[in-house]
């Protein structure tokens, strides 16, 4: 299943803007950490693209986001458009030809992106061109050469772009960072991660054409998570993929990936990533004092949760479940009217896409690829921690159906 590589270098760091962006990033955010009053102003989204993750999590987040406001839905399906408009108060409805009507209507300060991801960059720079600012889910593009032109329209227009990573604001995952940055596991070795589901046939994760595959959709989780903990970027990548033969779901995508990602001082990060085996959701870190393992790991829907073992001794942490999705908003909504940079931004969405395309190419090939020098000034902290309320009623879906059984 051959993926045609980057024609980036995969020894150069992102091209002068996206360094630009990345220092203006850590600049604006030494002045300030986490959510500050608004004044009671509020940034007014339009929501592109009303499929499953939107609809069970995007939208009802608004209504634990102080300073965010749910203006305007875009999608094609008609049905869509006015049942959710009518549910959550979204008198702006657009369909996708309409879009930069939306974008000029002077109704919305924002876009959150829940499109499939060959579209992330033509949205994103349209958004851009506009003056609008961009909150894209994740991965933020298929390539290296999409994330760079989405990060350059970004600071060519002077508007923020963060991509999506919710766990950036989840204690459960923070904490871990912050334990292996304390000492109190000795020096940590390796990180070990498994993320699968069993997903339905005809799913757009299994779809060549719109970016599917195992690694751009939960793959995405493990790498993030281990340079999170690291603090660090890997200089070499291989993989391996796998695929069930008569599994019908899988004539376009590989079923599972296993893969290595080798750091500075001889750190190992291994992770296998399955869309054909039940939910799981773990990764564990070990130092030469002690392990922690935290499992569940990556989910929204659920409590998630530490054990820790440190000379013999076991501690377990409970992180109560929370509206992560709220968070992100609240979050970037603080980024826009405080002027600051968003953390999670085009840079870190490059930082994982160059690594996918490497361990895609390294699967083909079937031999390691090394990673040249990436520079990234900023990582997530316990200061970006934003605890909201759990969404409490199952929301509904139209026209929308959950990824896995």
């Amino acid at each position: 299943m051959a993926r045609t590589p980057s024609a980036t270098s995969r020894g150069t760091s992102p091209k002068s803007a996206a360094r630009s962006s990345e220092k203006s990033s850590k600049k604006s955010s030494a002045k300030k950490s986490g959510p500050v009053a608004s004044g009671g102003k509020k940034i007014r989204y339009a929501v592109v693209g009303l499929g499953h993750i939107s609809q069970n999590a995007i939208l009802p987040a608004f209504k634990h986001a102080k300073n965010a406001e749910l203006a305007a839905l875009i999608s094609d399906d008609e049905k869509k458009l006015k049942k959710l408009g009518k549910l959550y108060g979204a008198s702006h409805l657009f369909s996708y030809d309409e879009y930069d009507d939306c974008l000029k209507s002077g109704e919305i300060d924002a876009v959150f992106i829940a499109l499939p991801n060959n579209l992330h960059r033509d949205y994103t720079v349209r958004a851009a061109a506009a003056g609008i600012h961009i909150l894209c889910e994740k991965p933020l593009a298929v390539t290296e050469e999409e994330c760079e032109a989405m990060i350059r329209a970004a600071d060519k227009a002077n508007v923020k772009l963060m991509t999506a990573y919710r766990l950036h604001f989840e204690e459960a995952n923070l904490q871990a960072v912050k334990l292996a940055s304390s000492g109190k596991l000795g020096e940590v070795r390796f990180f070990n991660s498994i993320f699968s589901m069993n997903v339905e046939e005809g799913n757009i994760r299994v779809k060549r054409e719109t970016g599917g595959g195992t690694l751009y959709d939960i793959g995405i989780y493990c790498i993030n998570a281990a340079r999170m903990i690291f603090q660090d970027e890997p200089l070499e990548v291989s993989a391996a993929t796998a695929t069930k033969q008569g599994d019908g779901r899988f004539t376009e995508i590989e079923e599972m990936t296993s893969a290595t990602l080798r750091f500075s001082n001889d750190r190992l990060a291994t992770f296998t990533v399955s869309f054909g085996v039940s939910d799981i959701s773990s990764y564990r870190i070990a130092g030469t004092k002690g392990d922690l393992t935290v499992e569940p790991a990556y989910g929204y829907q659920s409590a998630l949760k530490h054990q820790m073992i440190i000379k013999g001794k076991k501690t377990q942490t409970n992180f109560k479940q929370r509206d992560q999705f709220a968070a992100e908003l609240v979050y970037f909504s603080d980024c826009i009217l405080n002027d600051k940079q968003p953390e999670p931004s085009g840079i870190e969405g490059l930082a994982d896409v160059r690594i996918i395309r490497a361990l895609y190419e390294s699967a083909d090939g079937g031999k390691p690829v090394k990673l040249g020098v990436f520079t990234k000034e900023t990582r997530p902290t316990m200061q970006q921690e934003i605890n909201l309320p759990p969404i409490t009623e199952e929301p509904p879906l139209i026209h929308a159906e959950p990824p896995h059984r």
